[in-house]
């Protein structure tokens, strides 16, 4: 360290060691050659190697000095910002270190190069410091501030020793003499300044050990800091850009929100538009059909209501065309008489077959030149010669037969005045039902089905036209109105029939069957069901007005009922419709040319495994229930247990209709009532089909008919063998025709030769078995 000293001025390392002691150390009057050897150092300052070597990590040994009060440094001293706080805050624990003088302190230094003790004591050796110093305990030197191993400022200089010139080293502050109680102790290695506290308002300089030293470079921390912030400017970029497109969105989302309100805003005028046209022309059609019921009231007939005794009866009279027709039936009637009255006459005077053979004979005698001699009687007055009586005979007949064409005529127009007096009646029964109506001012139901007219009304139900708002189309509301005087229980029951009909009715999907498309409530007694709209009449109706259907018009109809019954007995688990009748067969079209549909699921049976029996069939639970003339014999049975029905009642029901279709009437209990049906047992006695000659009907639909209407429901056909029925069948080429033949003949003689090849089998058998 000589050149070290000699670098430095004895008062300046006593300033440094007041430094780094952190005591008050009096700073008397130097002369002026001090300050200029410090100044004009060539090399650096003294602060400047001090950092120099503290930045190298160089260990240096100082010996404590005694404190002592200085004044405040100047600039000239070149001390740091944190030495300049150790003499206003100064340990009290340490004693104050008396003035030296010059030669004290340069004894001082040189004790310390040599290796010695403490101030004034023997000279040490290198092995006897370190052994002294490795015997004692770090918490020696840390009396006050024990608990602390770290300091808050570890300061590093450089020692320019020969061997190891910028070696590191830490300066860690040791305590003083009096409160160690040995002479001047050596500085430890790795020891803290505990005691220093940076000034007030200046920020503390952090010093690192080696051992917490990082490894990255400058030019890596600064990659790491230009990679971070470049980062966090892409972030900040991606950020905007999402709100942009964010804002964007939003702005897009309220453009759509208000085309979508300016759509609704459009719809919704279209649907009040929609809906006054509707109501319109509902309107117009009211009042249509009610000039046209008051004008058919004067030429067809109109309900009078007349007092009987005390009470009053709507009785029905016929208008005028009926009256015309009436008189004109008397006028045939008064000039068939008239014509028979003439033929009367006419024979009285027609001549007689005696008259004309005495001519003959008269002639005959005068050509011979004989007379007889008798005198000839005169001819009756007023009599006829055969010519005049052929022709006044002739025009008789004439008359007569003119008389029964217009007769015939009148008939038919009085057929037809009857059906248009039926459709007459039907209409003001229906405008009055409608008059009667709570549903008569075009309500909306559930806030989407338009009313527009009454279609019909039933016992407790009413079937309007409507319009369905929301997929604008046609649709069927039938009006479900419970009577107020019902009990709850029946109120209950009557919903639960409906409900059950709506649940087997809304699984169907059939083109041969009308949907069901809702169901909701009106209020607390009523509730609508919507089904399929048909512009149309029922069968029932058609048949009123027609009576008979030709046979292909009607097999047309019957395949169609065919198709929707095997429909429903393909599907898991098969429905019986068990309610099958023209009423329930509407035609869509109007005519019986286009398509049908069966509706009315009210009686439906679902066929599933916990009551249905594939051997047997399931129980008739509504026994009673249904239109008579078209149900089995089965259905009629009592006795203990409760008849067994399957599909096969629907079969029934088929060949009824088809029947009635081609015949103009019922094949058992035409003319009778339900009642009666009841009572005479008519349906049980129905063993037997009898045929009218007329209308003509082929035999395959006769053959047809019969299969359908088996008395035992063991010999009749089931619904998937009807369905396959070679009359239903479309017609066979006569190429396909013949091989099916022969292929049936050589089946059957493939069985006669089994059955005689086993009857000889059997033959030598029971020979062998005889013998």
């Amino acid at each position: 360290m000589e050149h070290f000293q000699a670098a430095l001025d004895p008062r300046k390392q006593e300033l440094l060691e007041a430094r780094f002691l952190g005591a008050r150390v009096s700073v008397p009057k130097e002369p002026k050659e001090t300050n200029a050897i410090i100044n004009t150092n060539s090399d650096v300052s003294v602060n400047d190697h001090l950092d120099t070597h503290m930045s190298a990590g160089s260990q240096i040994q100082m010996a404590p000095k005694s404190t002592v009060n200085t004044t405040p440094h100047s600039q000239d001293s070149n001390m740091s910002t944190g030495s300049s706080h150790s003499d206003k805050e100064v340990d009290p624990n340490t004693p104050e270190k008396l003035p030296r003088t010059p030669s004290e302190r340069k004894r001082k230094r040189k004790a310390e190069d040599s290796g010695g003790g403490g101030v004034g004591g023997p000279p040490l050796a290198k092995g006897a410091v370190r052994s002294q110093q490795a015997d004692k305990k770090i918490n020696e030197y840390f009396n006050k501030h024990s608990g602390n191993s770290h300091s808050p400022i570890r300061a590093t200089v450089k020692s320019p020793s020969p061997q190891q010139p910028y070696a590191m080293v830490s300066f860690q502050l040791p305590p003083s003499p009096q409160q160690v109680g040995m002479p001047s102790p050596q500085v430890g290695y790795n020891t803290a300044f505990e005691f220093y506290k940076p000034p007030l308002g200046v920020p503390p300089q952090t010093m690192v050990h080696k051992l917490i030293q990082t490894e990255l470079t400058c030019h890596r921390i600064q990659e790491f800091e230009t990679q971070a912030s470049s980062d966090l400017e892409m972030a900040n970029t991606k950020i905007e850009e999402l709100k942009r497109d964010n804002e964007e969105l939003r702005h897009q989302i309220s453009t759509q929100q208000k085309s979508i309100d300016q759509h609704k805003q459009q719809v919704n005028k279209c649907i009040e538009v929609v809906k006054k046209l509707l109501k319109e022309k509902s309107s117009i059609e009211k009042k249509e059909a009610r000039q046209k019921c008051m004008q058919n009231r004067l030429r067809l007939g109109q309900f009078v209501t007349q007092r009987v005794g005390a009470t009053f009866q709507e009785n029905w009279t016929d208008g005028h065309a009926f009256q015309e027709l009436a008189r004109r039936q008397e006028e045939i009637t008064a000039e068939r008489e008239e014509i028979d009255r003439q033929k009367k006459l006419l024979l009285k005077k027609r001549p007689s077959n005696n008259e004309s053979g005495r001519k003959r004979n008269n002639s005959s005698a005068l050509l011979n030149g004989t007379d007889s001699g008798f005198l000839k009687p005169d001819a009756v007055p007023g009599s006829l010669t055969l010519q005049e009586y052929y022709e006044a005979d002739e025009i008789l007949k004439l008359r007569q037969n003119a008389l029964k064409k217009e007769d015939a005529d009148l008939q038919l127009e009085m057929e037809k005045l009857e059906r248009e007096r039926n459709l007459h009646i039907r209409e003001l029964k229906r405008i009055h039902n409608e008059d009667q109506s709570r549903f008569n001012n075009h309500p909306v139901l559930n806030d989407r089905y338009l009313l527009l007219m009454l279609l019909g009304k039933g016992g407790f139900s009413e079937v309007h036209k409507a319009f369905d708002l929301k997929e604008q189309r046609y649709v069927a509301c039938k009006v479900h109105q419970l009577n107020k005087d019902w009990k709850e229980d029946k109120k209950a029951n009557y919903i639960k029939h409906a409900l059950r009909e709506y649940n087997i009715h809304k699984a169907l999907d059939h083109p041969r069957v009308v949907k069901l498309y809702d169901v909701f409530e009106i209020d607390a007694n009523s509730f609508c069901t919507v089904l399929e709209y048909c512009d149309g009449h029922d069968l029932d109706f058609y048949l009123k007005q027609h009576k008979t259907i030709p046979e292909r018009e009607a097999r047309s109809i019957i395949m169609q009922v065919v198709s929707a019954l095997k429909y429903l007995n393909e599907i898991k688990p098969p429905v019986i419709h068990y309610d099958l009748k023209p009423g329930n067969i509407l035609l869509t079209e109007g005519n019986v040319c286009g398509e049908i549909k069966i509706t009315d699921f009210g009686l439906s049976k679902v066929m599933d495994e916990e009551n249905y029996n594939p051997d047997h069939g399931m129980d008739l639970t509504s026994q009673g229930a249904g239109t008579y003339w078209y149900l089995p014999p089965e259905c009629f049975v009592v006795g203990k247990n409760p008849p067994k029905i399957s599909s096969k009642v629907d079969v029934w029901s088929v060949g009824v209709i088809f029947y009635q279709c081609l015949y103009g009437k019922k094949p058992f209990g035409h003319n009778q009532s339900q009642a009666t049906i009841l009572e005479e047992n008519t349906i049980l006695k129905a063993t037997d089909v009898q045929f009218a000659n007329k209308p003509a009907v082929t035999n395959e639909a006769k053959s047809f008919i019969r299969s359908c209407l088996a008395y035992r429901k063991e010999d009749r056909i089931d619904v998937l063998s009807l369905a396959r029925h070679e009359y239903l069948q479309p017609p066979m080429p006569k190429h396909s025709r013949l091989t099916s033949n022969q292929q049936q003949q050589q089946q059957q003689q493939q069985q006669q030769q089994s059955a005689s090849f086993s009857a000889g089998i059997f033959g030598a058998m029971n020979a062998s078995s005889s013998s």
